[in-house]
């Protein structure tokens, strides 16, 4: 127990020095990691099981919301295939610039060392990058359905070598897996009557970790990709993000172990810290990579830069496909160390970057000629919203339900914009106006001010930060009309207001009001 006590509350300790210098607190949870190694920590027992629960629960979320369709598209696939290929490439130019530079730690290597490292550096962090999208209600937005498409495939590419290295092939019964897609309807049955709450949960981590983890990993392929399968096929039922968010506060804290076991992997030295800090240079160019593909599959500049920006950090998989080559005798001990710097240092640059992401990529679009928009990917052109009188942007319950009260008791013409495809189809269907777009999207705001009609946008989305980025995104826009929003928080409030929204609605303090009307309703009428 002291030393589970020591563990959480150096983390807690990380995570809070990171907040305060404006960092995710995942940077600060690494940190702590690195920490507690360098200190000589006792090991915590379980710690890597926890965190491989996180890392499982968390691609199990990601199913979830995965369209597998989108996996065979060509801006997907052909751009893992490409950027892989040139990451590598990269890679071993690099290291071999470094080694023809007499570093010490690359001297020595040979081409089939270097080309492994090579290969681990092309990877970019499913975990890392998962956060981002959840951080900013970026998860099904367009460019966040591509950077988790492109995970995906290279979480395969990362299994197939892992399973080969470790000649460990598959057992013959696993094409029985196949049955779990007719099979499905069972699940979905089971979940059907599991109800809501706690028993959903755990219904979920259940589908997670035993069909999903344990039997494919019996079965001789990665647990990880079983859970993302099972996810997968959970996707279509109607509890789906319900599920998700319920797991999320689970999920989150159970990847705290995670960043901290990638800290404790060994005790880096100063020729380990500079040969890291030196592989960061090559991020960049990473992350132009990924935009520069992107952009010739016909999508728009700032698609393809928010892309590459969130997609522009090394991967946890480098330091699994490192450990490999230790086992295996290709690698020294020295590059372990190495790669988990360079990783953790990824994190903390990634996330700096990210915080400002849509900016940035913004500021971005510059460098790259624009494409005639009707030869855009259909996905990716921008929508006009027409003549309408207000604008409601997130279609959950909130926002919907304020879309049709806006309409049938006001008499506006109300437009709700909405990025997730379901959703937009299942409104449709039931008579609303929706168009698919991304209300953080500064072109998508320049044509809503050439509309010239709207005076009223409401910011409905569920996460405070996305809603934060709606609203300067409408001010850079030169939008005149009134912005009232939604949130969850007392300073949350607060700072919607202190950056323009002329109404701000506290969803638990509404609720409360609505409550106590509906009660003196019912005592003054009796009905």
């Amino acid at each position: 127990m002291e030393t589970l006590a020591l563990y959480v509350g150096v983390a807690f300790v990380g995570g809070v020095v990171a907040t305060l210098v404006r960092l995710p607190p995942l940077v600060g949870f690494l940190a702590a990691g690195f920490a507690l190694g360098a200190a000589g920590a006792p090991e915590l027992p379980g710690l890597a099981t926890i965190a491989e629960v996180g890392v499982a629960l968390l691609l199990f979320t990601i199913g979830l919301k995965l369209d597998v369709r989108s996996l065979v598209r060509p801006e997907i696939w052909l751009t893992t295939v490409s950027h892989m290929v040139f990451s590598v490439a990269l890679g071993i130019g690099f290291l071999g610039v470094l080694a023809a530079a007499g570093m010490a730690l690359v001297a020595g290597d040979g081409f089939g060392t270097i080309a492994l490292i090579g290969l681990a550096l092309s990877f970019s962090s499913t975990v890392f990058v998962v956060k981002v999208l959840e951080d900013r209600s970026d998860a099904t937005s367009l460019y966040g359905r591509i950077a988790v498409g492109i995970l995906v495939i290279q979480d395969v590419v990362a299994v197939t070598f892992l399973a080969i290295a470790e000649g460990r092939p598959p057992s013959p019964w696993a094409v029985a897996l196949l049955l779990f897609i007719p099979g499905r309807r069972v699940l979905h049955a089971v979940w059907s009557r599991v109800g809501h709450g706690e028993l959903q949960a755990i219904f979920g981590v259940a589908v997670a970790l035993g069909p999903g983890f344990y039997l494919f990993e019996h079965l001789g392929l990665s647990g990880d990709v079983g859970a993302l399968v099972m996810g997968a096929l959970l996707a279509s039922h109607p509890s789906a993000g319900e599920m998700s968010r319920s797991l999320m506060t689970f999920k989150d804290v159970m990847l705290v172990a995670f960043f901290l076991e990638i800290g404790l992997h060994g005790t880096p030295e100063p020729q380990h810290v500079g040969l890291a800090l030196l592989l960061l240079l090559m991020l960049p160019l990473q992350a132009a990579g990924y935009a520069v593909l992107l952009w010739m599959a016909r999508l728009r500049r700032r698609t393809s830069f928010l892309t590459g920006l969130v997609l522009g950090n090394y991967s946890e998989f480098g330091i699994i496909v490192v450990a490999v080559g230790v086992e295996v005798g290709m690698v020294d001990d020295d590059w372990l160390v190495v790669i988990s710097l360079a990783v953790a240092a990824s994190f903390a640059l990634s996330a700096a970057v990210n915080r400002r992401g849509v900016e940035i990529a913004s500021w971005l679009t510059r460098f790259l000629p624009p494409k005639d928009p009707s030869r855009l990917h259909m996905d990716d052109r921008v929508v006009d919203i027409g003549d309408v009188d207000a604008l409601v942007m997130g279609l959950g319950r909130v926002g919907s339900t304020t879309c049709a009260r806006l309409r049938d008791e006001y008499g506006l013409r109300v437009v709700g914009v909405e990025h997730d495809l379901k959703r937009v189809t299942a409104l449709q269907g039931e008579g609303f106006e929706v168009v698919r777009a991304d209300a953080t999207d500064v072109e998508f705001w320049a044509r809503v001010k050439r509309a010239g009609h709207v005076r009223l946008a409401v910011l409905a989305m569920p996460f405070h930060n996305a809603n934060l980025i709606a609203l300067s995104r409408l001010q850079e826009a030169g939008f005149e009309g009134y912005v009232a929003a939604i949130a969850r928080y007392d300073d949350d409030v607060a700072e919607l207001r202190r950056h323009g929204a002329h109404a701000v609605f506290h969803i638990y303090g509404a609720a409360g009001a609505e409550l106590a009307d509906r009660a003196a309703e019912v005592l003054s009428t009796g009905r």
